[in-house]
């Protein structure tokens, strides 16, 4: 059942981001020039709507969260990675999902770029592990733990200020 929940929520994310627009090379290129806000105003108003289902979910018990440790290392260099990689191409990777599905073929080289990526991670795990994923690390935690604070307060925080800059965004044409 958790395959068909994903595959349903998958195709209305799909939908979204084609309605949008978010998946056209120069939507994306205007987001990595900082000229226009689409890429990113879909992108936080989907964690805005993640993180409140998620939440709601876990508070009545539907599901169980299982966080992944925190690596300072591991985030800056895989930071890295995906900027370049989303400069060079002009897709970020679910992007480039959308726009094969959508018919642009040089969306390809970066959904082959992801798997071939992939492998190499695989093969470079152990050293990834010991030398790398070591670096920073604060084990499972989440803001709202790290600021001892109930994470609904965090979320409406996030919400506002979220709807604050999409004003500001919209204001300045962005």
């Amino acid at each position: 059942m958790s395959l068909i929940y994903g595959l349903i929520t998958g195709i209305l994310f799909g939908i979204i981001m084609q309605r949008s627009g978010i998946l056209s090379y120069e939507k994306q290129i205007g987001a990595l020039r900082l000229i226009d806000m689409t890429v990113f105003k879909v992108m936080l108003s989907a964690i805005i709507v993640g993180a409140i289902g998620i939440y709601f979910f876990k508070d009545i018990g539907v599901i169980k969260l299982s966080l992944k440790g925190t690596s300072i290392g591991a985030q800056v260099i895989g930071g890295l990675i995906f900027g370049v990689g989303w400069a060079l191409l002009g897709y970020c990777p679910g992007i480039a999902a959308g726009a094969l599905g959508e018919g642009h073929l040089d969306a390809l080289w970066g959904i082959l770029g992801m798997l071939f990526g992939g492998a190499v991670y695989a093969v470079i795990y152990p050293f990834m592990k010991k030398y790398i994923i070591s670096i920073g690390s604060f084990g499972k935690i989440s803001l709202p733990q790290i600021l001892g604070i109930n994470h609904w307060i965090v979320i409406v925080v996030f919400s506002i200020l979220m709807v604050v800059l999409f004003r500001f965004f919209e204001k300045k044409g962005l």
